[in-house]
Formats: C-alpha cells, structure tokens, sequence
C-alpha cells in the first residue's frame, strides 16, 4: 500500500486550506498549528516557487489513548495533512498513520486506533478537496 494519501482538488492553495480547517473541526479534531514552508523559505530567501502548509491535526481522546498505551509515541504526534501546489495543482496529503504505526509498534490495540485515525483523515481530507461542498 501506498504510505501517502494524496487528492488533487481544483480548489486554490487558499480555498483548499481554508476548507481543510472546516473539515478537520467537523471531524472532532483540532488544528494545533499550521507551518506554511512556502512562506518560511521564501522568508530565509530561497527560491520557492510551490505554497506549502503543514496543518498539525490531533482527536485529543484517540491521543491520549496512544499515549496511554505507549509514552514514547508522543513523538509521532501530532498527525500531519498538508495542503500544497506542485505544477499549478492543488494537492491535500498526509502519510498514512497507519503504516507509521506498524513501522514503530506491534500492538493491536493501537493499530486499531490508527485504523480509525487515517479513516477519519482520508475523510476529511476528501471533503477538503471537493469544491463547491461545505465542510
């Protein structure tokens, strides 16, 4: 299986991000900071010409589970979606939590939440990119 999931979506690098905000709240989840690369380089003076955010995404329950069950896993949180352009088109993405998960641990109980995790991802990252749908 593929790690990434990755949509491209007619919608602008704006409207894709603002929807992505939109769906990411509908879903119970929050945004606990937004890194936009772009503007990052573009601000150290390197020639980026592509948009780029990386949206730091958290369910704080399915969180605190992981945690629970095994500390050492808080280095693989938050869960990322990132919105960005490559070539004039507007992609939403993320690398699929649950192939991390079985790269960093074998236990079922925590599969079983990263199962539930990237559905809920892939989700709202399908709504993201629809235009004209209201998150």
């Amino acid at each position: 299986m593929d790690p990434f999931f990755i949509v491209e979506t007619a919608l602008s690098f704006e409207q894709a991000s603002s929807s992505l905000e939109a769906a990411v709240s509908s879903h119970g989840f929050g945004v606990l900071g937004i890194h936009d690369i772009g503007q990052i380089l573009r601000s150290k003076g390197m020639a980026f010409k592509e948009q780029c955010r990386i949206f730091d995404v958290c369910n704080p329950k399915q969180a605190v589970q992981v945690l629970n069950i095994q500390m050492k896993l808080n280095m693989a949180l938050p869960c990322r979606i990132s919105v960005y352009t490559e070539d004039n088109h507007t992609h939403i993405g993320m690398i699929r939590p649950e192939g991390m998960l079985l790269a960093l641990s074998s236990d079922s109980e925590l599969q079983s939440i990263a199962t539930e995790v990237e559905c809920t991802m892939i989700e709202m990252i399908q709504l993201a990119s629809q235009p004209g749908r209201t998150s």
